[in-house]
């Protein structure tokens, strides 16, 4: 099977999934709907940007008992960002079923929002698991009936210090039938959570090849000081990109670069871990609605951004470790479009740029931009 329409699947589904512009389906979708579909337990590796949660999206709304209110499907999720993602993809799919209800559980916003959607009932509940276990503490929330868990970028999760949460939380669903693990690598944790609570589970791989693999030119630029902000400045003169994502490695540098570039007239905005969970849902809105060209983020602030048309990628600090390099670029070239990014470092960090390039396997075109902004690739003439 290849298309939507070749799924076993209800006609509101097959509507919805074509009404969000998807046709043939992506390796993972293939792979791992099929499965779901038949009750089977899965451990997913996949790459960022693979369509995972329509992988696991559609079988949990086919197989589940739209008319009761009880929640039947449990997803947890290492940020907040990413929960709101889900969520939206979640009620695309169910458009045309309105009978079905998603709540969004995280921290950062009102308790008692989060209460009174639940009470109303929520048949999917998408949940951080420090907000979740607030609402377990509190009897706030239901998961006795809960049939399916899926734990999404379960690698993030558990690496970010959230595996007893985890524990806790899946050894309280005691309903559960079905748990299913998408994660970019296959970590120790992820395995050991495997082991513990999954049987026969369909272990799944789809590899950063070919269609799978974003086409993302990449570019690194040694610059440092007053020049590094010219530079960058120069870099999206030239590239002519209506919409880039900007990273920093810290709170105060995404603020600060943000101010900078709207002294400049570019039209900019800043999300950190600082900001109000209000003002950052404000800001990411904006950014996808495509009313915000130029968004300027910290790592853990960006982890939910899915927007489908971001022209190109910038890392102003290079990241600090190799994962977070791809996870960066990964917000481009996404639906099998093509992306651009852009690595900035200071000499110091040439042997944070050469691990990058061993770890990703990727050719990375070195660049430098001269005083009067011209833009140039050592050895080419």
């Amino acid at each position: 099977m290849t298309t939507f329409e070749e799924l076993p699947i209800l006609d509101e589904l097959r509507r919805a999934a074509g009404e969000m512009g998807f046709t043939e389906m992506t390796e993972i979708q293939k792979k791992a709907i099929p499965v779901m579909l038949e009750g089977r337990e899965v451990i997913a590796k996949a790459p960022t940007g693979t369509g995972k949660t329509c992988a696991f999206g559609i079988p949990i709304l086919q197989n589940m008992d739209r008319e009761a209110k009880h929640a039947q499907a449990l997803v947890l999720c290492p940020t907040r960002e990413l929960c709101t993602q889900i969520v939206d993809e979640f009620r695309a799919l169910a458009r045309f079923l309105p009978e079905v209800r998603v709540v969004a559980v995280y921290g950062g916003a009102p308790m008692n929002k989060q209460v009174t959607a639940l009470k109303a009932g929520a048949q999917i509940v998408v949940a951080t698991p420090g907000r979740l276990l607030d609402h377990m503490s509190h009897k706030t929330v239901d998961l006795r009936r809960v049939t399916t868990v899926v734990l999404d970028e379960a690698d993030e999760m558990l690496d970010m210090g959230f595996m007893p949460d985890v524990r806790k939380i899946l050894d309280r669903v005691k309903s559960r039938r079905q748990m299913v693990m998408f994660s970019a690598t296959i970590s120790r944790e992820v395995m050991d959570i495997g082991w513990m609570y999954q049987t026969d589970a369909v272990e799944l791989t789809v590899e950063a090849v070919d269609d799978n693999k974003p086409k993302i030119t990449q570019y690194s630029l040694m610059t440092t000081g007053k020049k590094k902000f010219n530079d960058l400045l120069w870099v999206m003169h030239h590239g002519g990109f209506q919409r880039v994502l900007i990273f920093c490695n810290t709170k105060y540098s995404t603020q600060s670069l943000s101010e900078m570039l709207k002294a400049q007239g570019w039209p900019a905005d800043c999300i950190n871990g600082d900001m109000m969970q209000s003002a950052r849902n404000a800001i990411m809105k904006t950014f996808k609605d495509g009313n915000l060209p130029i968004m300027v983020a910290t790592d853990v602030a960006a982890r939910g951004i899915d927007v489908n048309d971001i022209d190109a990628v910038i890392n102003y600090d290079i990241p600090q470790d190799n994962e977070t390099y791809t996870h960066r670029i990964g917000r481009t070239a996404r639906a099998k479009k093509e992306g651009v990014a852009y690595t900035f470092y200071a000499p110091g960090e040439a042997p944070r740029l050469k691990s990058i390039i061993r770890y990703t396997r990727n050719t990375i075109i070195p660049m430098e931009v001269s005083p009067a902004g011209e833009i140039r690739y050592p050895g080419e003439e």
